[in-house]
């Protein structure tokens, strides 16, 4: 809400950075090269990549070493989908559309594709579930689904690529009973939602990201326990 309102803006991070390179990558040539134009603060004086950035690099080289990665990441990319979703007007960018073929594609970069991350409600799981990831294209399945008026979801595929050295890659999908129980979810959740983004309800400080750590306010004392639970 403080982004939407304007009273806030996301500060970059080498994170964000190295994701956005490895996607600029995957839109084309063109915009490949417009992404490292943009942005020089990728590259030292010599116009290297800085140490931090290099993996990104051999991350690119393991995907178009291999022959399925490369299969799954033919089509059209960066597609805008947008469609009514629960009374409420929904728009989803796919990395990569390939209605012909059934399906379209999310590329993902990860610190490691096997191993297991702490979720608050869910405990130790994939990085996919962590991340809201299957949330993600289940919507885009169903918003995809509406906009072309067909009967059935495309195929939602990722492509995952570590961050490490050598990087680990792989090609993941997800059952439809999965996705049908993550959209149940949002529809769930979507009324407060919906109140807290027209100011009928006030939002939750989750008190961990950039924004509730600047903005924080103590009013209590905690036992050590409540710093991880």
């Amino acid at each position: 809400m403080a982004e939407l309102n304007g009273i806030w803006e996301e500060p970059s991070s080498e994170a964000l950075l190295f994701g956005q390179y490895v996607h600029a990558w995957l839109e084309g040539e063109t915009a490949f090269e417009e992404f490292i134009k943009n942005t020089p603060s990728l590259f030292n004086r010599k116009g290297e990549l800085y140490a931090q950035y290099k993996q990104a690099d051999n991350m690119i080289k393991a995907l178009k070493s291999d022959d399925l990665c490369m299969f799954i990441l033919q089509g059209e990319k960066e597609v805008i989908i947008t469609a009514e979703l629960f009374g409420v007007p929904w728009k989803g960018k796919l990395d990569v559309y390939n209605p012909e073929a059934g399906r379209f594609a999310d590329l993902k970069t990860a610190r490691s594709l096997r191993e297991k991350v702490w979720h608050s409600e869910l405990g130790y799981c994939s990085f996919v579930e962590a991340y809201g990831y299957i949330t993600q294209m289940a919507l885009y399945a169903e918003i995809e689904k509406r906009f072309t008026g067909r009967q059935d979801w495309l195929e939602p595929l990722i492509v995952g690529i570590s961050k490490e050295d050598p990087p680990d890659k792989a090609v993941i999908n997800m059952d439809e009973g999965i996705m049908q129980v993550e959209l149940e979810e949002v529809e769930k959740n979507l009324d407060r939602i919906l109140q807290v983004k027209h100011g009928g309800e006030k939002p939750k400080s989750c008190g961990k990201c950039k924004y509730c750590r600047a903005t924080k306010k103590l009013d209590s004392i905690i036992h050590f326990a409540e710093l991880i639970g």
